[in-house]
């Protein structure tokens, strides 16, 4: 019996230790990238409605922050993808710009109407999706990097619109648009440009996660060698991936029509950068395989409750550009130092 009871004691003993380097939920959680980054994002909310409670806290603000954050989510949403197959896409901003002149121009021709607004849809999004199978084929084909490949349709989409609107903003949009998509309410409290974007975010987080598509985009930024080696088609579905970055830039250009009636083709100069920063504030690596839609999502609300809470609070807006650069700096650092830790 006593020698039974000595042959159990290394197993209980293995047991305790497992049970002790078996990380809590509140550990796991912590683990999170975008954990650190909900709670920098709600420690702004709280710091600036304190600063200010007259102002920033109010119904009329906060619809003004989800609105401007609602063009951003859509189009980070594609930057994700990209990220997380270890890719950039510079070119996001000029393909929310080209579709959206080409989607003026031909709903300027037809004269308005419902059909003209949802032809203009279609254009923009075959617009989007044109760019982006262009991005595709030079990356994964062509062999370009990614880098290399988008700074070049960034620089081409931003010309060929300049050339079809002879370097004018086409002002000729369908009052309907703007008066519907562009400004109105849901039963008169949540904007239909939130709503949209918001379908777009838990579409983009159920493909990324629940299908074999989000699989495949994770196993190639992880690595993609071993993904071939898996029978994954590596190079088409890196074409699928940036034509999809490209559809979505596309709807971003034509509800950026609804939002301000104008193309604002000088306007988009930064939306990569912010895309980026969005993406990587989120917990995405920019070295792959790792990343969430609900991160982006939560990433892309810190510069546009920044560049708000310190308008309202007035504090030069520049300060946003200063803040965004450090504290993205700092992301890129942590995933660099969590990688190297896993690493060793």
């Amino acid at each position: 019996m006593s020698s039974a009871v000595q042959s159990a004691e290394p197993l209980a003993d293995g047991d305790d230790a497992q049970v002790e380097q078996a990380p809590t939920p509140l550990q796991r959680l912590a683990a999170v990238p975008s954990t650190w980054t909900f709670l920098f994002l709600v420690a702004l909310v709280t710091g600036f409605s304190l600063w200010s409670p007259s102002a920033f806290p109010t119904a009329d603000n906060l619809r003004n922050i989800g609105v401007d954050t609602s063009i951003l989510v859509i189009i980070a949403v594609g930057a994700a993808y990209v990220i997380i197959t270890a890719g950039i896409d510079l070119s996001v901003g000029s393909v929310l710009v080209f579709s959206g002149v080409v989607a003026a121009k031909a709903m300027e021709a037809l004269g308005g109407g419902l059909g003209s607004i949802l032809l203009g849809l279609v254009i923009a999004l075959g617009c989007g999706v044109a760019w982006g199978v262009i991005n595709g084929f030079l990356v994964a084909y062509a062999r370009i990097p990614a880098f290399i490949a988008t700074l070049g349709t960034f620089s081409a989409a931003t010309g060929f619109a300049l050339i079809i609107s002879n370097g004018l903003d086409v002002r000729d949009v369908p009052p309907d648009l703007v008066a519907t998509v562009g400004n109105d309410d849901l039963l008169g409290q949540i904007p239909y440009l939130v709503i949209i974007a918001a379908f777009v975010a838990i579409g983009g987080a159920i493909l990324l996660n629940q299908t074999t598509f989000g699989r495949y985009t994770y196993a190639i930024g992880s690595n993609a060698e071993a993904a071939r080696r898996a029978g994954i088609h590596v190079e088409r579905h890196l074409l699928k991936v940036y034509g999809l970055a490209g559809l979505v830039a596309g709807l971003a250009g034509y509800l950026s029509l609804a939002r301000f009636a104008t193309t604002t083709i000088g306007g988009h100069a930064t939306d990569n950068f912010q895309a980026i920063t969005a993406v990587v504030l989120g917990g995405t690596s920019l070295f792959g395989g790792i990343g969430t839609i609900a991160g982006t999502v939560i990433g892309a609300f810190i510069p546009t409750v920044l560049n708000n809470g310190l308008v309202i609070v007035g504090v030069v807006p520049f300060w946003q550009q200063v803040t965004v650069g450090v504290i993205l700096v700092t992301a890129v650092y942590f995933d660099q130092w969590r990688r190297s830790r896993y690493r060793s």
